[in-house]
């Protein structure tokens, strides 16, 4: 599967902007992770790209619900194993470093818009791990956002969270533009 397969894909099923806008921004991530880590950039991406795709139609039931539709579409079994493990309800353990990268990235991709956003600047390259830590402590913002899972995420890759949201900051930067992130 291409990274452009992938995106008719989200595209087909997935009709949100704020929706589409995450998807590409697991997909900065995942891709600079995997530039990092020496491992294959268009998996990763494709994973980040596809990991929400089936979330709009039925929340409850993602991501067990797109499995067969991934798997009818000729998606590599290691990306759709892996977006299966991003969700934690499904109880299946994340192994590989596509798994545990893609878990610490979902959330905290979100949070890290969000926190951009109501900055003055709404330059996600103006966001800090201070500024993520003293956001994370008002539960009233981003308030569906698992704040114990965005540390376990940093966690389970071994990283400090706060070399986390650098990196996810500087992945997220790089693609700024195309993410709404750029600034006012």
């Amino acid at each position: 599967m291409t990274r452009d397969e992938a995106w008719a894909l989200l595209t087909e099923h997935t009709k949100g902007e704020s929706l589409r806008r995450h998807a590409l921004a697991v997909e900065a991530a995942m891709r600079h992770f995997a530039r990092k880590q020496g491992e294959p950039e268009e998996a990763w991406a494709i994973t980040g790209i596809l990991h929400d795709f089936d979330y709009e139609a039925d929340p409850s039931q993602h991501p067990q619900r797109g499995r067969p539709i991934l798997e009818q579409a000729g998606v590599p079994g290691q990306i759709v194993h892996a977006i299966q493990t991003h969700g934690d309800h499904l109880g299946i353990p994340r192994v590989t470093a596509m798994e545990k990268t893609l878990y610490a990235v979902d959330e905290l991709t979100g949070f890290v818009a969000a926190v951009a956003l109501v900055r003055p600047s709404k330059r996600v390259a103006d966001v800090d791990a201070p500024a993520v830590r003293k956001k994370m402590k008002d539960k009233a913002f981003a308030r569906a956002v698992d704040r114990d899972g965005m540390l376990r995420g940093a966690s389970d890759l071994g990283m400090e969270f706060d070399d986390l949201v650098t990196e996810v900051v500087a992945a997220m930067s790089a693609d700024a533009d195309r993410l709404g992130l750029a600034g006012a």
